[in-house]
């Protein structure tokens, strides 16, 4: 078996949900090994989580430019060969630009950056470097969403009619109604978050997951938005009407005050055969729906399902698993691209996904603005 990847983290120290998610992911296939790290922006405390979760000393670095100074100066055969970006959003750019120029590959957390401008810049930077970019919409790693993507390829629900996607969450709840609170958290700050919360952090990932998994690409859109309060300058709740083609239309809905929700990203999708219906809260269930017969419900490791979705599988059938394993699919696609293996286009989403995905955050905050309007998105 090939050497384990040597696997650089910018970010995800402390308690930092989104860091053990990449660590865990990581390690599940046993692709790769934690070779260096910045965790922290304080020196001492990226030393002390180093030592909390056991990754030697000897290559964390005090910030993230030294990292690639010092990575540069080894062997090509000792250094970082991929590193995976869990900062907040207004870094994700600047270091995988710098990454990229430097000739190491990118894992790098949503969105991409924080303007159109910014990733169309990246997508140069990365054509010129010729590494593996991967973004994590981490819920395209579900066998399940895989499976459906790969039975709509193979035509089973026919032509498309119109697709629902919704992501609602209700824990900004605890912070947008306190004045003080609002200001101090950087997804409400446009400085750090970028032009936008609700659609710039999850509402991203249903636009992704309409296009993942329909293979079709939004033409045209029409958003409005909920500040709720007169001085918070980001969106916490937003409706956008999509426009797939002449007769293919749908909608995409994304709140981080929906009351009581969870982490509820949900995608159905109506076509002329029949219907799919996914929810993340129980991601092993895919329900095929029809006109003319009963509802089927698909599970993940059972023959009947796709080669994607097998391969994304790790247990026999019955023994659920989840976010972790999710995560891990598309880092091990990752490891597939990296090592020059064969690998399925669905495995991770690229940079490509990456554009789309502020071209489509950047409209929403256009078409509210210019009065809710409908806005169009390049293609």
């Amino acid at each position: 078996m090939p050497k384990k990847i040597r696997l650089g983290i910018l970010g995800g120290g402390g308690d930092s949900l989104i860091g053990v998610l990449h660590r865990v992911a990581s390690f599940i296939n046993d692709n790769y090994e934690i070779t260096g790290a910045v965790f922290n922006p304080d020196y001492d405390a990226n030393i002390e989580f180093a030592k909390e979760i056991d990754v030697p000393l000897n290559r964390i670095y005090k910030d993230f430019d030294t990292l690639i100074e010092e990575e540069l100066k080894l062997p090509e055969d000792e250094r970082i060969q991929v590193c995976s970006i869990l900062t907040p959003n207004f870094l994700h750019y600047p270091m995988a630009k710098k990454l990229l120029d430097n000739g190491f590959s990118v894992i790098c957390e949503k969105p991409m950056t924080t303007t159109l401008e910014e990733a169309k810049d990246l997508q140069k930077a990365h054509e010129k470097a010729g590494t593996v970019f991967a973004l994590t919409h981490t819920y395209t790693g579900y066998p399940m969403v895989r499976q459906m993507r790969e039975m709509i390829k193979a035509g089973a629900l026919g032509k498309i009619h119109k697709v629902d996607a919704v992501y609602y969450q209700g824990w900004i709840n605890t912070i947008i109604h306190d004045k003080e609170k609002r200001s101090s958290v950087w997804r409400l700050d446009p400085k750090k978050a970028g032009i936008s919360s609700c659609m710039g952090d999850i509402g991203v990932h249903a636009f992704n997951m309409v296009e993942y998994t329909t293979g079709l690409k939004v033409n045209e859109l029409l958003c409005d938005f909920n500040y709720l309060y007169e001085d918070n300058q980001m969106d916490v709740d937003g409706t956008v009407l999509i426009r797939m083609g002449d007769h293919v239309k749908g909608v995409i809905r994304g709140s981080q005050v929906a009351t009581g929700e969870e982490n509820g990203l949900a995608i159905s999708i109506y076509g002329e055969k029949g219907a799919f219906r996914w929810e993340q809260e129980r991601p092993n269930f895919l329900y095929k729906l029809s006109d003319t017969e009963p509802t089927q419900i698909y599970k993940p490791g059972h023959a009947y399902n796709s080669e994607l979705s097998l391969d994304g599988t790790k247990l026999p059938a019955g023994h659920p698993e989840g976010i972790f394993d999710s995560m891990a699919n598309i880092y091990k696609g990752v490891a597939r691209a990296i090592r020059g293996e064969k690998y399925n286009d669905g495995e991770f989403p690229t940079m490509a996904d990456g554009v789309r995905g502020m071209n489509f955050i950047e409209a929403t905050v256009d078409s509210h603005k210019s009065g809710n309007i409908w806005v169009a998105l390049e293609n």
